[in-house]
């Protein structure tokens, strides 16, 4: 099912994006395996914890009557790190925006499994087994910042060219919101609303994701 691009295009509100779980966990070829316990290696070498455990794929999804529908199933959590090949696991990303516009930027410390030492926009993490996409981004944005929405969408459905599928929520908070960063960051900041005065750090894909949620 592996492809890039916009998958499905909302927005949705929280209780019109459904998941159906399946049974059988996912067993994916012993190549994408092997590569999997070498990225788990390479994270404990440079410190990092051992995430490793099971997590969530897409398995497949569709559109019907204004709701997104998705049907999930347990993988290796891994497996997601498998450049080029990750089989379809699923993440979700919360990007975060005041009620003026400016967005939520933190960067990732040094120890974590991806992007590390990097500014991301929000919050995101994969999606835990029985979860909904969409009670992960509420889970993500309260752990990673202590933040509570006063409004939240699920915007995107995404194929990225790693193999990841990623759920795009967008949250609001309001102007005076004061995040309290977890220690998956050592830095953060409110970038402006306007994408083109964000600072040279600001990784373009971060601006084509800012641009597709403005749109």
């Amino acid at each position: 099912m592996s492809r890039s691009g916009i998958l499905a295009r909302g927005p949705w509100q929280s209780d019109q994006v459904e998941a159906r779980w399946l049974e059988d966990t996912f067993e994916p070829p012993a190549e994408v395996l092997r590569e999997a316990d070498a990225a788990v290696d390479g994270l404990r070498e440079r410190g990092s914890p051992a995430h490793d455990g099971m997590a969530t794929r897409l398995a497949g999804w569709r559109e019907e009557e204004g709701r997104l529908l998705l049907d999930l199933q347990p993988m290796r959590w891994a497996v997601r790190l498998v450049e080029g090949n990750a089989c379809d696991s699923l993440t979700a990303l919360c990007a975060v925006r005041t009620e003026d516009g400016r967005w939520l930027a933190g960067r990732r410390a040094a120890w974590v499994s991806t992007w590390a030492g990097r500014w991301a926009l929000g919050a995101g993490g994969a999606v835990d087994l029985g979860e909904g996409p969409a009670q992960t981004l509420t889970r993500e944005l309260d752990e990673e910042w202590q933040l509570e929405p006063d409004s939240l969408s699920v915007e995107a459905l995404l194929g990225l060219p790693n193999g990841v599928v990623m759920v795009v929520g967008l949250a609001t908070v309001p102007d005076a919101a004061e995040p309290v960063p977890d220690d998956e960051h050592d830095e953060w900041a409110w970038w402006p609303a306007e994408v083109d005065a964000w600072p040279a750090e600001a990784d373009e894909r971060l601006k084509l994701m800012a641009r597709l949620l403005s749109g």
